[in-house]
């Protein structure tokens, strides 16, 4: 899914590749992009890699859980003790950037991301992925902000991606969102296919299929459907991942082929070993499509009871939208109940949400 920044269109998210975060870079995400969404840390590591991620995280190994379960005040509140013990601790300024921008406070997550990315961090993979989310902080903000405020925005985003890529040249997460930018952002901001192309041709030996996605936004941008769809393909088979049969689905959804966006789903479902973010992302494009509810509603209940969780997908927005799934119905009850299941997980959240909704 499109993880750039909703300023730049109207469907942008973290390579988070959730279809909740309409941000990332792009931005989403996802994130994106994203991905999954999120590069370094964030993003979903091999089980023979978790125990050097959570060697990397230290002390801020149960935030970082609490975190990707969804529980952000929990998160939030062990990350502001850390802070008041070390205010230079980067990786925990970069965490609690991550807790604002899961629940769409762009201004707490620029801030602090700002801090993160200016206190320095333990390695260049850390420092990468403190710019990795301070461009996805900016392209929050910019994704509701006017147009001078955006265009102004835009340029940190970008600068920000660029420098995520220069610390990390080997970061995916970067790469694709710094990729997308190029391909929605104007020219004047610093966008341009001719970079998008020059990018993915540096991707392709190392990166295949995430060159070949980018490929696939590049000939969309070139309203090229049929090299798009092809491009789609090639990802497909290279990654042979829940998260490249999603990317084609939506390619699909948003052309009009519902029936072809279902069919791609069911493929990934079938490869799908984790119950990851790409399965809120299925979600998200047979509720669009208008089809098949009770494969939907499967979807999200399987991604809330698996241990794949992350911040890509918070777990409280995944049951807000399990809740809208059983508004629809009229089914109430069920509905009350996820709205309490999203409030128990981010209160603060849910009561804008539902405020906004008028209720």
């Amino acid at each position: 899914m499109s993880t750039c920044p909703g300023f730049f269109a109207a469907s942008s998210s973290q390579r988070c590749r959730s279809g909740l975060a309409k941000v990332s870079a792009v931005v989403v995400m996802a994130l994106v992009g994203a991905g999954i969404f999120a590069g370094g840390l964030g993003a979903q590591l091999p089980l023979a890699h978790v125990s050097s991620a959570n060697h990397a995280l230290g002390k801020h190994l149960a935030a970082y859980q609490a975190l990707q379960d969804g529980r952000v005040e929990d998160a939030g509140a062990l990350l502001q003790a850390a802070i008041t013990v070390d205010s230079k601790d980067s990786l925990a300024h970069q965490l609690l950037c991550r807790v604002s921008y899961a629940q769409d406070d762009d201004d707490s997550a620029i801030r602090e991301c700002e801090l993160a990315a200016s206190t320095p961090a333990a390695n260049n993979e850390q420092a990468s992925d403190n710019h990795l989310w301070l461009g996805r902080a900016y392209g929050l903000k910019a994704s509701h902000a006017g147009p001078i405020a955006g265009f102004k925005l835009a340029r940190k985003v970008q600068s920000s991606f660029a420098r995520a890529v220069e610390l990390n040249p080997s970061s995916v997460a970067a790469l694709n969102d710094l990729g997308e930018y190029y391909v929605d952002a104007p020219f004047i901001v610093g966008g341009g296919i001719d970079k998008a192309q020059a990018l993915a041709s540096r991707m392709l030996p190392r990166f295949p299929g995430a060159a070949h996605l980018l490929l696939a936004r590049i000939a969309q941008s070139n309203n090229d459907q049929t090299a798009a769809e092809a491009e789609f393909k090639q990802e497909v088979a290279l990654q042979k991942t829940p998260e490249a049969w999603i990317d084609l689905a939506h390619f699909y959804q948003t052309h009009g082929r519902p029936d072809d966006a279902v069919a791609a789903i069911k493929s990934g479902l079938a490869v799908d070993r984790t119950h990851g973010p790409a399965l809120v992302d299925a979600a998200s494009i047979l509720t669009a499509a208008h089809r098949d509810p009770s494969l939907a509603e499967h979807c999200l209940r399987e991604y809330l009871s698996s241990r794949a969780k992350s911040d890509a997908a918070p777990a409280f927005k995944v049951h807000l939208q399990l809740a809208k799934l059983f508004a629809a119905r009229g089914n109430t009850q069920e509905a009350d109940r996820e709205t309490e299941a999203a409030a128990a997980l981010a209160p603060m959240f849910t009561r804008r949400s539902k405020s906004s909704r008028g209720l």
